[in-house]
């Protein structure tokens, strides 16, 4: 018999005491008698009857049937029918694939999910935050335990430059459910903003411990560590964090795929600066070998800059012509060091 790693993340709430009653009972009746309990998840700990939840914050089962997470994911769905907020998360892989993928989400016609639903897409249309705001508004209105529209409340006053605001919501998403990595991807941009760098590292940290290397932002995550590390001089530390991620390859349609030139450049410089000299060329010869768009021409000067003093330190030729190149792109810096040749 076939056996999968399984694992699941995630949180519904019911709202009231009457659908969080018959969630448990409907629970217990289809796992028994449906199921005959061949499911993944344990009654005893994952329901909540203060908050009237059912959550798991991440269940890894290393071996697990194709019946056992078929039935967990089935039971899932049915429960989440009662659901007016949350969502579930289901990965299966088998020797490191992915198998299955599941997103678990309410859909009902309740006005706390509808609302949510309205909002979330509204973020998707250019000039629409304000109606966005509206509707998640009104979802939190509906519900006030309500922690993914705040999240997403978030990152519209992100995007509009609220940052106060953003900071309440995201902080409040937070301490609604601390298990979801979206919250503490957004208050690390603000702290970032603010200049708080540690604490913004401190909120990075707990993402790749909230998701997997499956998703996007499990590499966005060490990817903005690695730069807070870079403002805050700690090069090492960097380095060990733009190590795993330029190693990792991203598909053109996965976010971090846009940022792989910065991630190269930056860990290039961080390399440079804990004098291992190859690997940094290395690093910027991969950074230059990406199509750098318009918007990223001065970055591309910077490169060749760096390249050219990693080259000059590690005692190879071909420097000057980099800091040539970078000059007549507009570096001073390469200039400036192009003069000590002249």
């Amino acid at each position: 018999m076939s056996t999968y790693k399984t694992i699941i993340s995630g949180r519904l709430e019911f709202g009231s005491e009457r659908s969080y009653e018959q969630v448990v009972k409907q629970f217990q009746h289809r796992t028994l008698n449906y199921y005959r309990n061949d499911t993944l998840l344990d009654e005893e700990e994952i329901f909540d009857e203060i908050s009237r939840s059912l959550s798991v914050p991440r269940l890894i089962v290393k071996e697990a049937t194709e019946k056992s997470w078929r039935n967990t994911i089935n039971l899932l769905k049915y429960i989440n029918e009662y659901a007016v907020a949350g969502n579930f998360r289901i990965w299966v892989i088998n020797e490191g694939k992915m198998v299955e993928k599941v997103l678990i989400e309410p859909e009902s016609d309740k006005v706390a999910v509808q609302s949510f639903i309205k909002g979330r897409e509204l973020l998707n249309e250019d000039g629409k935050e304000g109606e966005a705001v509206k509707a998640l508004n009104r979802a939190i209105d509906k519900f006030e335990r309500h922690a993914l529209a705040y999240e997403r409340r978030g990152y519209v006053n992100l995007r509009l430059g609220n940052h106060k605001d953003a900071l309440y919501d995201f902080s409040k998403s937070i301490d609604i459910n601390p298990n979801n990595p979206e919250p503490y991807w957004g208050r690390a941009h603000i702290r970032i903003h603010n200049g708080e760098i540690n604490a913004a590292i401190a909120d990075l940290e707990l993402i790749p411990k909230r998701s997997i290397p499956h998703q996007s932002i499990y590499w966005s995550a060490k990817r903005l560590k690695g730069e807070c590390h870079l403002k805050l001089g700690e090069f090492q530390k960097a380095v060990l964090e733009y190590k795993l991620v330029t190693k990792r390859h991203f598909l053109e349609s996965d976010p971090n795929y846009k940022w792989r030139k910065l991630a190269f450049s930056n860990y290039g410089k961080a390399l440079l600066e804990v004098g291992e000299y190859s690997l940094s060329i290395n690093a910027f010869n991969e950074a230059l070998a990406i199509e750098a768009s318009e918007n990223q021409k001065k970055a591309q000067a910077e490169q060749l800059l760096y390249r050219g003093m990693a080259r000059q330190k590690a005692g190879q030729t071909g420097f000057v012509n980099d800091f040539k190149e970078a000059a007549d792109m507009g570096s001073e810096k390469a200039a400036e060091l192009l003069e000590e040749y002249a």
